[in-house]
């Protein structure tokens, strides 16, 4: 099967898994795990630009992973803190737009501020938009945004009674970010944990063993692949999928012929 580039996700997002696995089978540590992985992210950033992939989210570091040896912690932050300031003038050569998601409070203070600095200098681009899950959880996000709304119910800016999916959304992180049409999550586990909890509820999940700092372009396009070969419905039928399908490409070459 050959990769169709007009029908490619418009936001994907990556739980990057299997730096520390990675690691130890190179009998490294785990630190040595992550540093390789911070070349995977600089690949995939790549492929994505090249393929004209719009949204791509990495999920960085978790609320649960302060639980982590503080060795380990204090290392991540400081890659973090190097990763951005050593890729910021590819960022802003290829226009690639940096984004955080995630809470503010507890990040080290001069990876916040690296971050911030990166934010505003690739604030005007949008050939990609770079968003990184960072100190971020799903159910602290959602429970981010009740709280949000709520003060503006008790502030009388909006009634409770006006409360809808739509409107929940505009208190989450990154608001004006489309859903994820892909996750992919390396390293073999079988689960989200905790990522993006709201924004997947349609959207199509693939896993994989390859572990994060093994995971390339073809293992990307592999993973495009397999999301090109569903079928997404959002509670439609097969045939209702179809009738619309049909329905656009008849647009589109009536459109055709206008033009014409």
């Amino acid at each position: 099967m050959e990769l169709d580039l007009k029908r490619l996700p418009r936001h994907v997002a990556i739980i990057m898994d299997g730096n520390g696995r990675w690691a130890m089978k190179k009998v490294r540590n785990r630190i040595f795990g992550h540093r390789k992985g911070a070349d995977g992210v600089r690949s995939i950033v790549t492929c994505c630009g090249e393929m004209g992939i719009r949204y791509l989210t990495l999920y960085v570091f978790s609320k649960e992973n302060w639980n982590r040896p503080q060795k380990e912690v204090r290392a991540l932050w400081e890659l973090l803190e190097k990763y951005l300031k050593s890729e910021l003038p590819e960022l802003i050569d290829k226009q690639i737009r940096l984004r955080h998601i995630g809470d503010e409070e507890g990040v080290p203070a001069s990876v916040m501020e690296q971050l911030r600095f990166a934010e505003h200098r690739t604030a005007n681009y949008d050939k990609l938009v770079l968003s990184l899950a960072l100190n971020y959880g799903g159910r602290q996000e959602i429970t981010r945004a009740a709280k949000l709304f709520l003060a503006d119910v008790l502030n009388g800016s909006c009634g409770a009674g006006q409360l809808t999916t739509e409107l929940f959304s505009r208190y989450l992180y990154g608001a004006d970010l489309p859903d994820p049409d892909l996750i992919i999550r390396t390293g073999g586990e079988i689960r989200v944990s905790n990522f993006l909890l709201w924004q997947i509820a349609y959207a199509e999940l693939y896993f994989t063993d390859v572990l994060w700092p093994d995971f390339g372009k073809a293992d990307f396009v592999e993973a495009l692949k397999e999301f090109q070969r569903r079928e997404r419905r959002f509670g439609r039928t097969s045939e209702q999928v179809k009738d619309r399908q049909d329905l656009a490409i008849a647009d589109d070459a009536a459109a055709g012929e206008i033009a014409l």
